[in-house]
């Protein structure tokens, strides 16, 4: 297959002739494909189009609305719903599953989306994109209740995302490793830019938002720490800290250079046990970040082993290089058997962030 010259959709028809899936789930991730250049033509636009700002609603998940939220999601929703591909589909900004529409014929697939992941930068013009995960729908179901989405990651078919940032891609997986694709604007299409992405299994950069420090686990308290005290401290060497807030932008510049992502549980909330979604957002992401060679955690678990309990169901995530997500892990088994007791993170010596472990 030539670097540069394979179109998406050539790709996709390439890959199914060797897996089974067929022709609906290429015609599929072409609509996938379709709706995601009308979004970035959307989002390009921005205040030209007078979709900056906020609608004045907060969504489903308790979040300011913006108008490019509804903007994108209307988008996914009419470009894929007519097909004859998909049996239903679940969306960040709607709380119940989208039932296709009774004029149009229903397949065998199902469709969660995140429209437009971090849209609280529009404003500011920083990367957003939108997240896709497809999943088979239950042999005979035609019509699917939400006990048919809740099905744990490794039932995923298909995951990827769409970038809107100074160039627009599309990454995407079908399981049989990690490629990108870059659209040219002068022909329409998405080419092959990036086949076989991989993750170093080290690395050097990790991203957390550290206004989260007081709420977070003391295993995160002491693997951050580890990391700001760098080459004096028990790693041996530096470490530099990112934070966009935008997960399609952390998990492209993790596949692109490696690194770590955490948004891990803490106790700012006691009812989320995390931030970031299960079905559309955690499951998709962890499914690139393994096909990559990276692994994609809990912190007490395989992300894509979860059983979700409801759609819009939260989890910590930590993800990326696979040495750091597993040392994270480390920390997270040890503080619960208790071989490590932490002292108080407020006012720790030479500590921004918090607690020294100390053996027991």
């Amino acid at each position: 297959m030539l670097h540069g010259r394979t179109t998406l959709s050539k790709f996709i028809i390439e890959e199914q002739r060797k897996l089974e899936g067929g022709a609906e789930l290429i015609a599929l991730v072409n609509d996938i494909q379709t709706a995601c250049k009308y979004i970035g033509t959307a989002v390009a636009r921005g205040a030209l189009a007078g979709a900056r700002g906020s609608t004045g609603v907060v969504n489903v998940q308790g979040e300011d609305q913006k108008p490019l939220d509804v903007i994108a999601n209307d988008i996914m929703l009419d470009s894929c719903d007519w097909g004859g591909y998909l049996a239903g589909m679940v969306s960040e900004e709607m709380e119940a599953p989208y039932p296709i529409p009774a004029q149009y014929p229903r397949g065998r697939y199902l469709l969660v989306f995140d429209p437009l992941d971090g849209s609280s930068n529009l404003d500011v013009n920083v990367t957003v994109g939108t997240i896709f995960s497809v999943l088979r729908a239950p042999e005979g179901v035609a019509d699917p209740a939400v006990a048919d989405f809740l099905q744990p990651g490794t039932k995923q078919v298909c995951a990827g995302y769409a970038l809107y940032g100074p160039s627009a891609m599309i990454v995407l997986t079908l399981g049989t490793g990690v490629h990108g694709f870059t659209l040219d604007p002068e022909i329409g299409a998405y080419i092959l830019t990036h086949p076989n992405l991989a993750i170093a299994a080290d690395t050097h950069e990790f991203a957390v938002n550290a206004s989260n420090q007081r709420f977070w686990e003391p295993p995160v308290r002491r693997y951050v720490d580890e990391c700001l005290a760098g080459k004096s401290g028990v790693r041996g060497k530096d470490f530099n800290m990112r934070w966009i807030a935008s997960l399609v932008a952390e998990v492209h510049r993790i596949l692109m250079r490696g690194g770590l992502f955490m948004y891990p549980k803490d106790t700012k909330d006691p009812g989320k046990p995390g931030r970031l979604r299960l079905l559309y957002e955690a499951n998709p992401m962890a499914m690139l970040v393994e096909q990559a060679g990276g692994a994609a955690s809990t912190g007490r678990g395989r992300i894509l082993d979860v059983e979700p309990t409801a759609l819009h169901q939260r989890v910590p995530v930590i993800l990326g290089s696979k040495n750091e997500v597993e040392r994270v892990e480390r920390y997270h088994a040890e503080f619960d058997r208790g071989d490590v007791v932490f002292r108080s993170p407020l006012f720790n010596e030479r500590s921004l962030f918090g607690a020294t472990p100390v053996s027991n």
